[in-house]
């Protein structure tokens, strides 16, 4: 073959928690074995390549952020490819490949990757290979896994038809300059209708080229045990798959060398933690329960004082609290790992010389000065759920047969049903996994390059600044993850756990809100730095008017919206105010009605123009004629008052709270309304709605 000298393509990623660059560094890994030679950088390093110059076929794999955002890495590169002043070919010469990830639970799925996908064939550049679009909410590897097998065929393909291409273009200009033309083989791939064939080619028509390890059948490693009459659970599977040929992924290329230095240390500050920004370690001067004892949900409101710091914000401003990882689980996996009496000496991180992992570097989330505790407790997310390749590594560090057999089960083709069940649905971390197998025990080395790195926890601002000076409020639900079969401990959400523990001495049992005494500054302190990017912010003009939608804790940016619009209204008397409209909900009206009496005072004062609330567990009362059960619910009811506001007013429209149910739910509703309203089918309801929403009109911060 003329294959000896490896075929370079292009391999860029954009990623917001570190996803697509994992999958990245996997397509790169996998690169070599298939002939091919891939140049992996991250799209904000553009100093190290030049799509307007780039002639090899090019990869990109890209994660979608916020509610539809490309990736903060890939903030600059989307500026520059919208450029309106960029010619319709100036993408022409490129071909391309793109990888997307995102969650179907938010409402614009891999909208990050579409952005960039749209934009690129809107400039001339042209597919190599289909785009796919891969969902966290099922499991990213059901579409990464044959999107990277079928990458090889692709590329091959797409390599052939430049050779061929150039060939004929070196044959037309050898006849026009009077030499003799040479034949071209057309025979390979079918090349004489590659073209066509590349621009159709599907992921269902793509075999998989991966090399895979087959492994023994967990019948051989266990001969005459049956399990037949058994279900199969974490650490145990039954036929077919017990007796199954498995195709395993390829071992990780291991890179970083840890050395333990006998010096003890304290770790770094939490400043180290963050790339960016000013960290600000503040004081929590009020904690109140807002939830009845006997609420479905445990909601709590945190006071900060930042009135000795240069922290400022913006009503509807999201910031960061930078939280550890639950104390108890790292002493407990210091203990399984036999790192206890380590714990407080310093790590000393190195690439491992002999690694062939390309483009291999030391994590940035790890500061250097580093202990042992302190990695596990500040830097990596001992609760992120194993991936596959995690899972095929920590086989070489299992020494019991059956315990190897089901992991390689677990990573396998073959186990994708028991991979999701059991791990991905289960929300099983590595604690679990080395409980449900006991003589696996890893290195600090492979946690480090396998775990991702523990990410700060965002909240929106539930208070105004100006309203009051020096303090900063937000609410939040004890997240609440109950044992199963897979996890034989219930535990509560790594931040809003270890913030409900935290002021447990200052919190203040449920009682109205508007009397919950403040406290002094305490002792007991949080760290939190401004989040980046934040455009959920009340109209410039006053007059505007607004209506608001947050059900439950997804009231929190409006406290602050109702604060700071209060303030306004006592300050200028004389300006000309918008009509505001807010619909809650919550379960039941005496047990989770978050801020009653503040949105009560609002409307006696005149802030808040129209409150609608409704209950979805309590029955309705007998005078109701429709059931309200829902947020949605109510806006249908005032369909006419909704459309007035938003086409006849120019007004805007706020959205907070949960993105699976409820951000749908309404949008499907205003497209209803706008619909009836404009006397226009759906499509152009949805049409009107994307304009309000580039005109920053329909603002969401929802989550999942």
């Amino acid at each position: 073959m003329c294959c000896e000298i490896k075929r370079r393509f292009l391999l860029l990623y954009a990623t917001q928690k570190g996803q697509a660059k994992a999958i990245a560094e996997q397509i790169c890994e996998q690169a070599d074995a298939h002939g091919f030679e891939a140049d992996i950088h991250c799209v904000s390093e553009s100093d190290k390549y030049n799509l307007a110059t780039e002639k090899d076929p090019v990869v990109i794999v890209i994660s979608t952020t916020g509610t539809g955002d490309p990736p903060d890495t890939a903030r600059k590169f989307v500026k520059e490819i919208k450029n309106k002043t960029l010619p319709a070919d100036h993408f022409a010469h490129l071909c391309y490949g793109l990888l997307g990830l995102g969650d179907s639970e938010y409402m614009f799925f891999c909208n990050g990757g579409k952005i960039v996908d749209k934009r690129l064939q809107e400039l001339g550049a042209q597919h190599f290979y289909e785009t796919g679009l891969a969902d966290d909410c099922v499991g990213l590897e059901i579409v990464v896994e044959p999107w990277i097998d079928g990458l090889w065929l692709a590329l091959r393909r797409a390599f052939t038809s430049r050779t061929i291409k150039e060939d004929m273009s070196n044959n037309l200009r050898a006849v026009s300059n009077g030499v003799c033309a040479v034949t071209v083989d057309t025979h390979i791939s079918g090349a004489c209708s590659l073209d066509s064939e590349i621009q159709h080619l599907k992921l269902e028509e793509l075999k998989p080229q991966e090399p895979s390890l087959q492994c023994q059948t967990a019948a051989n490693l266990h001969s005459g045990v049956s399990v037949q009459d058994t279900e199969p659970s974490l650490d145990r599977s039954v036929p077919p798959l017990s007796q199954s040929t498995l195709n395993i992924p390829a071992l990780p290329l291991e890179y970083i060398d840890v050395q333990f230095q006998d010096n003890i240390g304290q770790g770094p500050s939490m400043s180290s933690l963050i790339s960016q920004g000013t960290v600000f370690h503040v004081p929590v001067s009020k904690a109140v329960q807002l939830t009845r004892e006997d609420a479905v949900k445990t909601a709590l409101l945190l006071q900060l004082d930042i009135s000795k710091t240069t922290f400022c914000y913006q009503p509807g401003d999201a910031f960061c609290v930078i939280c550890p990882n639950n104390a108890k689980e790292v002493q407990e996996l210091l203990h399984i790992l036999g790192l206890s009496e380590r714990k407080e000496c310093v790590v000393c991180l190195k690439i491992k010389q002999a690694t062939k992992k390309k483009g291999a570097a030391l994590p940035e989330h790890i500061p250097k000065g580093s202990t042992v505790e302190f990695i596990l407790t500040w830097c990596l997310e001992i609760r992120a759920v194993p991936k596959k390749a995690f899972l095929r590594a920590l086989v070489e560090y299992t020494s019991d047969a059956r315990e190897k057999r089901r992991l390689q089960e677990l990573c396998s083709k073959q186990g994708a049903s028991d991979y999701n069940s059991f791990i991905r649905e289960s929300n099983v971390c590595l604690l679990d996994m080395l409980h449900a197998f006991p003589t696996c025990r890893p290195p600090l080395s492979l946690l480090i390059e396998h775990l991702p790195k523990l990410q700060a926890r965002s909240y929106s601002a539930a208070s105004s600044n100006s309203f009051q000076p020096g303090k900063l409020q937000f609410v939040f639900n004890i997240v609440e993850f109950p044992s199963s079969p897979c996890r034989s401990v219930s535990r509560k959400g790594v931040c809003t756990g270890w913030l409900s523990e935290l002021v447990a001495p200052i919190l203040q049992p449920h009682e109205n809100s508007l009397h919950a005494k403040e406290g002094k500054s305490s002792d007991i302190k949080v760290s939190i730095f401004a989040r980046s990017i934040n455009t959920f912010h009340l109209p410039s003009d006053p007059s505007v008017p607004f209506m608001m939608v947050g059900p439950g804790t997804g009231i929190s940016p409006f406290i602050g919206f109702l604060q700071h619009r209060q303030k306004l209204q006592e300050e200028h008397a004389d300006w000309k105010f918008g009509e505001t409209w807010l619909f809650f909900g919550c379960r039941h009206q005496d047990r989770d009605y978050l801020f009653r009496d503040e949105l009560k005072s609002f409307v006696e004062n005149g802030t808040l123009t129209h409150l609608k609330v409704c209950f979805s567990r309590d029955p309705p009362a007998a005078t109701e004629k429709k059931t309200t059960k829902y947020v949605q619910d109510n806006i249908r009811l005032y369909a006419k008052e909704v459309a007035r506001v938003l086409l006849k007013e120019r007004g805007c429209f706020y959205v907070c709270g949960d993105a699976k149910h409820m951000a749908k739910d309404v949008n499907d509703t205003l497209v209803d309304i706008l619909s009836i309203d404009a006397e226009v089918d759906k499509l152009e309801a949805m049409k009107i709605l994307a304009t309000l929403r580039q005109e920053k009109r329909y603002l969401q911060d929802t989550w999942a």
